[in-house]
Parts: C-alpha cells; sequence; structure tokens
C-alpha cells in the first residue's frame, strides 16, 4: 500500500507540473484564445493531457524527486516552457494585428478599436479580420493536431525530471524576422493599393487647391479597402498557412 500511494503521489504532482507546459498554450495562445470557450476549461484541457501524458510516458514523465526545492525548480523550469510555446503563437498573430492595424492607419481607422469577447481587450479592425482568417486556416490545416504532437515531442527533448533546456535568443530573432516579413505579405496589397490612392489624392490636392481633400480622401480610401480587403484574403491563403507553418515548424528548434 505504501507503493501505491507513493506512484499515486508522483503521478499527480508529474501531471501538475507538467500542466504547467501545457495548459498556459490553450489557456493564453492564439488562436486557441479566439475561439468562445472559457479560459478555466483550457486550462483544465491542458491538466488533462497533462495527466495522460504523465500515464502514457512515465519513463520521461515521473518526477523522483519529491523535495520541495526539486519541485520549485522543476516549476519553474516548465512555467519557461510554457511561455515559449505562448511566446511563438502571440508573436506570430502580434505580427498579424501590427500588420492590419498599420492598414488601419492608412485607411483612416486609426481610432477604430473592436473589444474581442474573448479576451475583453481593444484590437484593430483589420488585424482582427487577418487574425480571424490565420486561425481558420491553422485549424483547417490540422495545426491543433500538430500542437498535441509538438507537446508531446517535446516532452522527449527536454524530460520533465532532469532534461536540460537553454532558450535560443538567436533563432528566436530570426523565427521574428520571417514571422512578420510573412504578415506584411499578407497585408502588402492593401498597402501598396491605399499607397496609390494617398498619392493620386495628393497630387490632384496640388491641381485643384480648393478640393476638401481630408473628406474625399476617407470616402475614396474606405471604399478602396472594401474592394481590396476580399481579394487580399483570395490570394493571401498560402501565406497563411505558411505562417501557420512557419509557428509549428519553428518551435523544436527554440528548445
Amino acid at each position: 500500500m505504501p507503493f501505491v500511494v507513493e506512484d499515486m503521489a508522483a503521478w499527480a504532482a508529474s501531471g501538475l507540473l507538467l500542466s504547467l507546459r501545457i495548459s498556459p498554450v490553450f489557456a493564453l495562445a492564439p488562436p486557441f484564445t479566439l475561439t468562445r470557450v472559457p479560459p478555466l476549461f483550457r486550462a483544465l484541457f491542458g491538466l488533462g493531457i497533462a495527466a495522460c501524458l504523465a500515464s502514457f510516458r512515465p519513463d520521461v514523465a515521473r518526477l523522483v524527486d519529491l523535495s520541495a526545492a526539486a519541485l520549485v525548480a522543476t516549476a519553474a523550469r516548465e512555467l519557461m516552457l510554457g511561455a515559449v510555446f505562448v511566446l511563438a503563437f502571440q508573436l506570430t498573430w502580434g505580427a498579424l494585428y501590427f500588420a492590419g492595424r498599420t492598414v488601419d492607419v492608412q485607411a483612416g481607422f486609426g481610432m477604430a478599436l473592436l473589444i474581442d469577447p474573448t479576451t475583453r481587450g481593444h484590437t484593430p479592425l483589420v488585424g482582427t479580420l487577418f487574425a480571424y482568417a490565420a486561425g481558420f486556416v491553422f485549424f483547417a490545416m490540422d495545426g491543433h493536431s500538430a500542437v498535441l504532437r509538438l507537446l508531446a515531442a517535446s516532452l522527449e527533448a527536454v524530460p520533465l525530471a532532469d532534461g536540460v533546456w537553454t532558450p535560443s535568443l538567436a533563432r528566436l530573432g530570426a523565427f521574428l524576422s520571417v514571422v512578420f516579413l510573412t504578415a506584411f505579405g499578407v497585408a502588402g496589397g492593401a498597402i501598396l493599393c491605399l499607397f496609390l490612392a494617398d498619392l493620386a489624392i495628393a497630387a490632384m490636392s496640388r491641381t485643384v487647391p480648393q478640393m476638401n481633400v481630408l473628406v474625399l480622401g476617407f470616402q475614396v480610401k474606405t471604399i478602396l479597402l472594401l474592394l481590396v480587403l476580399p481579394a487580399s484574403f483570395g490570394v493571401s491563403g498560402a501565406l497563411l498557412a505558411r505562417t501557420a507553418t512557419l509557428t509549428l515548424e519553428a518551435l523544436p528548434g527554440l528548445f
């Protein structure tokens, strides 16, 4: 009986500590935060996955030392590993929000913000469209299953008990540059069209100085944005898929 109690205690500790690596991905990282699911459910879902991994992979997910110092050190490292997963997804979707915000400012919607019902935060108008489009593509290409496989593979690379992990800042910087370049590729068509509209309106203001350039420019760019955005979504599907693929491929290199 004492051995059974010790095994149960080790399994429970392993599951709880491993959830510090897994639960933040579903509770804090887009595109999972774009769905109308309570954060508590997402955290408990991560806890359930951690418990399953601790049961099926006891060789790499079982704690031997249950002392307070070992538990605190393992918890800190697991939180850092979970933060790496969250950071990768936050950078990807943050780049899309930033590119959409650039389009908003160009089109004259700099003061227009939406309230995200899931995070209760303010998000840019066009950036929200880009983010939800990227989330749709991510789930359509079975990205959620790839995330589960990466979480299981991370346990192989960095075991719960005695793994050694050092973050790669150089790879993180390279990933950040590629992600922002791809995000501006998604918004590049709209940015170019709005820039050409600004040039045309500026030329008209020099030839017809009595024209109200501010009112005309706002109306023209609003109509132009409504025409260009559907075309941008139509031609940028491959780039959105590439953005999701880059994130999933970059995660193993960050460990």
